[in-house]
């Protein structure tokens, strides 16, 4: 059986590239471990003993005759010698030299700015990683008109689904079949690099009910929201009771989950009055398509 390095090797023999999951990706089987042997790294000298080495090649290099030096220039000092004096080794048989250079040349020089002040070479500070929005959906839609979005993490169970087909017939919405809902997780991944949650989130949202659209022939006009999520308020700008949800573009209702609406009295009484705008605003659109 030929192993999995062995089949790299060979492919790059080949000429074929082989490409490999930069992420582990959704429901893939994990990528097998192998021990890889990394060849043995030369210690690297200390310091000192390579500037010394620097020092002794310099000296021994044969001596080439410094050119004429022109009006208004300095001689300068040879490298080794200024080397050994800034580490406190004077050659034997010679004497210190003197820093001749004109004051003018040395103010200029001190003047202008070094590398690391320089504002071309100024680094930029990386953006600090942000963590994403985390949130699960349920997803469903009535006839293909309305969304219905509820803010848990598994579909509703037989008690809630007959709870939401009766408020539903109630608000004269016929449903024929118990609704299917998708449930839709973010971040899908995790180690994702994240640079700008909300948006980010909107835009995965926005793109599964459009792909839920064109799959399934949707033509959203209203959004139902059954639950209350801080993370989701934020994501689609809704608040209690009536109003729009602006990343979306269609008008809004949110309210009780149905949990509190199957548990508490008091959220069915404070949900009819909503049934009769929503047996309204379906009748309308039924009239206009008669029409």
């Amino acid at each position: 059986m030929t192993t999995e390095p062995q089949r790299l090797q060979y492919l790059e023999a080949m000429g074929l590239t082989a490409w490999v999951a930069r992420y582990q990706l959704p429901n893939a089987r994990p990528t097998e471990a192998c021990e890889w042997t990394l060849p043995e790294r030369a210690v690297p000298a200390p310091p000192a003993e390579r500037l010394h080495a620097l020092l002794d090649e310099a000296e021994a290099a044969p001596r080439q005759a410094p050119p004429a030096s022109t009006a208004g220039e300095s001689a300068r000092p040879r490298p080794p010698r200024r080397a050994r004096q800034l580490l406190g080794i004077e050659p034997e048989g010679e004497t210190p030299e003197t820093d001749t250079a004109p004051l003018g040349v040395k103010t200029a020089n001190a003047d202008a700015p070094s590398p690391e002040t320089s504002p071309e070479t100024t680094p930029t500070m990386p953006r600090q990683a942000q963590e994403p929005l985390r949130f699960t959906l349920q997803l469903a839609c009535l006839a293909g008109r309305w969304l219905v979005f509820l803010p848990q993490p598994s579909a509703p169970d037989a008690a809630q689904s007959e709870l939401l087909s009766n408020a539903l017939k109630a608000a004269g919405i016929d449903v024929p079949v118990p609704l299917v809902f998708e449930t839709f997780r973010w971040p899908p991944m995790e180690n994702l690099p994240v640079e700008a949650p909300l948006e980010e989130a909107r835009e995965g949202l926005a793109a599964f009910i459009d792909g839920s659209t064109q799959r399934r022939g949707w033509s959203p006009e209203r959004v139902l929201i059954f639950g209350r999520d801080e993370t989701l308020m934020r994501l689609l700008e809704t608040s209690e009771g009536e109003g729009r949800v602006e990343p979306l573009g269609l008008p809004g209702w949110q309210g009780p989950g149905l949990d509190e609406l199957e548990q508490s009295a008091a959220a069915k009484r404070s949900l009819w009055p909503t049934l009769l705008a929503w047996r309204q605003a379906w009748s309308v659109k039924d009239a206009e398509a008669d029409d």
